[in-house]
């Protein structure tokens, strides 16, 4: 049965060495609307434990002691399972470097006290180099698209994962088989805003992991490295 009202909000997250970059930002709004969080620290070695651990609305926070970095889908499945656990109503996936614009806290609670619908998806826009601007182009056209990321939890439904190592999603691959709606609130992704060595960084760990392109896009990958990439001005507030 589908509760129309009365909905709690659980935000999940999988995080690793995030506490010098975006994670106390990310944790700071979401606590601003949502109800729980779960958090899995995948071995993180700074201090990115501790500091999840700060906030009141973390409800479940679980430690890897070992890295399953290399196996994506491992982490996924277990954070999901850690978020079922708590009888969530809705389950919202972020990552921690993702920060919704300000009129989510507003429109949020309309979207989850309702009956009919099971999930909304969002265009997510990857910020390139600062944090005025963004990416648009072949491979970094994401905001072109929406991606489910906000589910109402069925209990009785035959939830089924892409199983593969990278690139897994972080939600089960057949929410959208349920009834859903596209939302026009937008979401930005912070991970490419940083440094050029932060990007090279990310490039290394690309190929490392997937280095056929076994996952992903190869020409993708190669393009973290283009000097001068097509870049659009966002344009609203950006918290």
């Amino acid at each position: 049965m589908r509760k129309a009202w009365g909905n709690r909000l659980t935000a999940m997250m999988l995080v690793r060495n995030e506490a010098n970059r975006y994670l106390r930002l990310v944790l700071a709004d979401l606590c601003q609307y949502v109800d729980d969080l779960v958090i899995l620290d995948d071995a993180s070695t700074d201090g990115t434990y501790e500091l999840c651990r700060s906030f009141p609305r973390v409800r479940v926070l679980a430690r890897e002691r070992k890295s399953g970095f290399d196996n994506e889908i491992y982490l996924r499945q277990k954070l999901w399972q850690l978020t079922v656990d708590t009888s969530p109503d809705w389950i919202l996936a972020l990552d921690a470097d993702e920060i919704f614009e300000p009129r989510m806290k507003a429109e949020i609670r309309p979207m989850i006290d309702q009956g009919s619908i099971d999930w909304f998806a969002f265009r997510m826009y990857d910020f390139w180099g600062s944090y005025t601007h963004y990416r648009d182009d072949r491979y970094w056209c994401a905001h072109r698209f929406h991606r489910i990321l906000l589910v109402r939890y069925l209990p009785g439904y035959d939830y089924l994962w892409r199983e593969q190592a990278l690139h897994c999603g972080r939600l089960p691959a057949n929410l959208n088989l349920l009834p859903g709606c596209d939302s026009p609130i937008r979401l930005k992704h912070l991970g490419w805003a940083g440094p050029p060595e932060e990007r090279m960084a990310k490039y290394r760990a690309y190929l490392r992991r997937d280095p056929q392109g076994e996952y992903g896009i190869m020409e993708q990958y190669q393009s973290i490295l283009n000097p001068n990439p097509h870049l659009v001005p966002w344009k609203g507030d950006f918290r």
